[in-house]
């Protein structure tokens, strides 16, 4: 089975490549949704993430700008992620399987989880569009292009969008 990880800025139109790729039938994780349900179903997972980073578990958005601190709780939080995507991966029973992450890409815990790469990337402005926190986030992102298998430009309407991925498919 073929793992391809879709990435991207916030904005760029990442989580609706995985909508039309699910309603086409294909598995598609998303690693957002699913590292929240863990914060929920992993017992203690939120108290020790406040007692180690000490902030309570509802202001966790305030370390966004403190690499540092992200780095302490990725390094709680990922193996617990990649455990889950290998039980999902196990699960599917498919010739292609979709991982969507904005951060796997550049985090050496997630080489080999994927085979493939679909960066999606739009303009700036067209992302501030869609996003008012790209303004806020965007200088956090970073994607090196030459780690892509493809890359989907989405700067136009959904049908193009999807179109594009139809003839990659």
């Amino acid at each position: 089975m073929t793992t391809i990880l879709v990435t991207g800025g916030i904005g760029s139109g990442k989580s609706e490549v995985c909508r039309y790729l699910s309603a086409e039938g294909y598995s598609v994780y998303d690693c957002d949704s699913r590292c929240k349900s863990l914060y929920d179903t992993v017992p203690g997972l939120k108290s020790r993430i406040e007692k180690e980073l000490k902030v309570p578990f509802d202001k966790l958005q305030s370390l966004f700008g403190d690499a540092e601190a992200i780095r302490r709780l990725e390094g709680m939080v990922f193996p617990y992620l990649l455990e889950d995507i290998d039980r999902w991966k196990g699960s599917v029973n498919a010739d292609r399987c979709f991982i969507e992450s904005a951060t796997a890409m550049d985090k050496s815990e997630f080489d080999g989880v994927y085979d493939e790469v679909w960066l999606v990337e739009a303009d700036y402005h067209k992302r501030l569009e869609r996003n008012p926190k790209v303004a806020q986030r965007s200088h956090l992102q970073h994607f090196d292009a030459s780690k892509a298998t493809r890359i989907i430009r989405n700067d136009g309407t959904l049908d193009e969008l999807h179109k594009s991925i139809e003839n990659i498919l």
